[in-house]
């Protein structure tokens, strides 16, 4: 399975995102720190730009969220706003926005691993799509790992986005709502990447 590997602190610099919009709280780089002005950017620069950058924040790899904007397209309404409520909805990001993982690459990694459910069922594929009923839990043999419960405990007073109910006692989730493009706290041109792929 294709797995991005770069280095975080340095890509979250090239793309201009902070490591704290992806869970990193404790990463910093001093790449470019000198802040020297560079040539102004062309527009097609800026469209990969923020295609890289979405790209990266959710662990998406070139096809794959190609295959994300073609359906995107496919679906009624703005297809920059579909493609941002697809990548929200997949499971490895469900599992990070619930807090059972800091970041969206240890929620994949948990994903992989099957420790989660959905309605039940034991689910590895962390680009599973979820929709409004499901329920996503925590497995009973999963429960006793020191790490999920740190996590829990680190992430209790992160706010859990509308769409999504947890119930902290039992280690479940729940999905109420399908997400809006409100609930992508990420600051994202998605107009731009509309723009770059109907070229």
């Amino acid at each position: 399975m294709a797995k991005n590997r770069q280095p975080v602190a340095k890509r979250c610099k090239a793309l201009g995102i902070s490591p704290a919009a992806m869970g990193y709280y404790k990463k910093e780089t001093t790449r470019n720190s000198s802040n020297q002005s560079r040539k102004k950017k062309s527009e097609y620069a800026l469209q990969l730009q923020e295609k890289q950058k979405v790209k990266f924040v959710y662990g998406v790899l070139e096809k794959q969220f190609r295959g994300y904007y073609e359906k995107a397209e496919r679906m009624p309404g703005k297809t920059g706003d579909n493609l941002l409520i697809q990548l929200e909805r997949r499971l490895d990001n469900v599992v990070f926005r619930l807090g059972y993982a800091a970041t969206r690459r240890e929620a994949r990694q948990m994903v992989n691993h099957g420790h989660f459910t959905v309605n039940g069922k034991k689910v590895n594929i962390p680009s599973y799509l979820v929709k409004p009923g499901m329920i996503i839990a925590l497995k009973e043999s999963s429960r006793s790992i020191d790490r999920f419960k740190n996590n829990l405990e680190d992430n209790a007073y992160h706010a859990i986005p509308k769409w999504l109910e947890f119930d902290a006692a039992n280690m479940i989730g729940r999905v109420v709502a399908m997400p809006t493009r409100e609930d992508v706290d990420l600051p994202i041109e998605e107009h731009l990447i509309v723009e770059l792929y109907s070229k």
